[in-house]
């Protein structure tokens, strides 16, 4: 069997958003906290958020309990097999595009993990995966449930090695690294988050800021080298011209982040949101002044530490459901995506249900798994690289748009170049300094005056001459003419 469409019913996870994986659009305290204001007692102005404030000096690393922080239940039931497979052999338009035949004859990721930080990944014949942990429940199977099938799919795209001598086209990027799954979110499974400021909650569905948290020191620990994060948390900016403040949640995922990379030397790699998956993420937000986004999308905000996805269509336009940012780092394919079916051992899957019709699958949820098994493939042929030196590969090599800087808020420094970033001598990386600006002056010669004069001349001249011969003409036709006249009557 080489593989099976999923007509399957689906969480309300699973397919084209990675903004609804399970974190709330804004959290909690921050939709509590009252509006600041200045010392004069007048509103104080929404400032800058491109760039979060830096954590306080002491700020400490999230401890990772491996526990889930509510007692979620299931509500809604798992997804399921479609039951009519058949065959999926065709390769992608985005492992066609990024040459994966080519690639792997350098590197295919060996000997590195891959921490997935999802929906958890159900085990699966073509993908080498163990568990990492779960934040959801404790009694399945430690990260190796996929109720959602989300993380399955980005899991494969990373990673999925199907059988040589078969004839199935799709492979992941990375096919001989290994998958750590950590299961942090789901939506099909609620709870009620319980505190001494809300002893009575509402039901939310399962994963937070502060479980993300946790979940990347719990992979940095366990000895990833790339964490992939194709969950987001959408806020607003600010409510009415006043700038919310910056939680505690916010500022603990700021330090798991800066432990994994600084400390744990891991590559992070994160999905720039969707539209349209989020009551506070809809269409045309962050469009304005790219230095003033109206709204922030987490983790990628962190960008000092998080290489930020966004979607590209197999057209090369950007996706129309990528949310763009200050943070957006790369690009990379996003539509028309297979990967591996989270409901068999062995099959493919490559359409989604979407509110109860089949739809391809899509979104920057599955455009990041291409950059992180990508990472997977410099660490794995380059170990001497450190974090920063493979994201800033991954951004030099990449195809940058006709913009200032070679960068915009769409697609950041633009869609990914594995080969380039594979192959390309960086001269950073051998203690080179870049070229230093230099102030080049355009000396160029000064506009052409034409002399017109001797053309004038010449004409007046020519013009002149002209009249002289018609009046020498009629002068000498006119004597003819009276000469023969005179002639004429002297015969008479």
């Amino acid at each position: 069997m080489t593989g099976r469409r999923t007509g399957r019913r689906l969480g309300a996870l699973l397919g084209a958003a990675a903004i609804a994986a399970a974190l709330p659009a804004v959290p909690a305290a921050a939709q509590q906290a009252p509006a600041t204001s200045a010392p004069s007692g007048k509103p104080t102005p929404v400032e800058a958020m491109a760039v979060p404030p830096p954590l306080e000096p002491g700020w400490p690393v999230p401890r990772a309990t491996n526990q889930p922080d509510a007692a979620y239940e299931l509500k809604t039931p798992c997804i399921a097999p479609a039951g009519q497979p058949f065959d999926l052999k065709n390769k992608p338009w985005g492992q066609n595009q990024m040459q994966f035949d080519d690639l792997h004859k350098f590197s295919r990721g060996a000997g590195v993990t891959v921490a997935v930080i999802d929906t958890g990944v159900a085990p699966h014949d073509y993908l080498t995966v163990r568990g990492g942990g779960d934040y959801v429940r404790t009694d399945e199977q430690n990260g190796l449930k996929d109720c959602d099938g989300h993380g399955t799919e980005v899991a494969g795209i990373i990673a999925a090695h199907p059988p040589e001598n078969s004839d199935i086209g799709f492979v992941g990027i990375a096919p001989d690294a290994e998958i750590l799954s950590i299961r942090q979110s789901s939506a099909n499974y609620k709870g009620k988050r319980i505190t001494p400021d809300n002893p009575d909650p509402q039901e939310d569905k399962a994963g937070t800021l502060e479980t993300l948290a946790q979940s990347i020191v719990a992979a940095a620990d366990q000895g990833a080298k790339v964490i992939n994060m194709s969950v987001d948390s959408c806020r607003q900016v600010a409510i009415n011209g006043v700038k919310l403040p910056i939680q505690a949640s916010e500022k603990n995922l700021q330090a798991a982040l800066r432990y994994a990379h600084d400390t744990k030397d891991v590559v992070l790699v994160a999905s720039a949101g969707n539209y349209g998956t989020d009551t506070a993420c809809t269409q045309g937000i962050n469009t304005g002044d790219p230095s003033q986004p109206s709204h922030l999308i987490l983790p990628p905000w962190f960008s000092e530490y998080v290489i930020s996805v966004a979607a590209i269509q197999d057209n090369g336009d950007p996706a129309d459901f990528s949310i763009p940012g200050p943070w957006v780092t790369v690009a990379a394919p996003g539509t028309r995506i297979i990967s591996l079916d989270p409901t068999t051992r062995t099959g493919l899957v490559n359409l989604q249900i979407v509110d109860g019709k089949p739809q391809p699958i899509q979104g920057t949820s599955f455009a990041a798994p291409y950059v992180a098994g990508l990472a997977a493939l410099i660490r794995s042929a380059k170990p001497e690289l450190k974090a920063a030196q493979v994201a800033e590969r991954i951004k030099t090599t990449a195809i940058h748009p006709a913009a200032p800087g070679g960068r915009d808020n769409r697609i950041g420094y633009g869609m990914i170049n594995p080969m380039a970033a594979l192959t390309a001598v960086i001269p950073s990386e051998r203690g080179v300094r870049p070229d230093a600006a230099l102030d080049m002056k355009a000396d160029l010669p000064g506009p052409v005056v034409h002399n017109w004069l001797p053309m004038q001349v010449a004409v007046v001249g020519s013009a002149g001459g002209v009249l002289l011969l018609l009046l020498t003409l009629f002068i000498v036709h006119t004597v003819r003419r009276n000469k023969g006249r005179r002639e004429v009557r002297g015969s008479a």
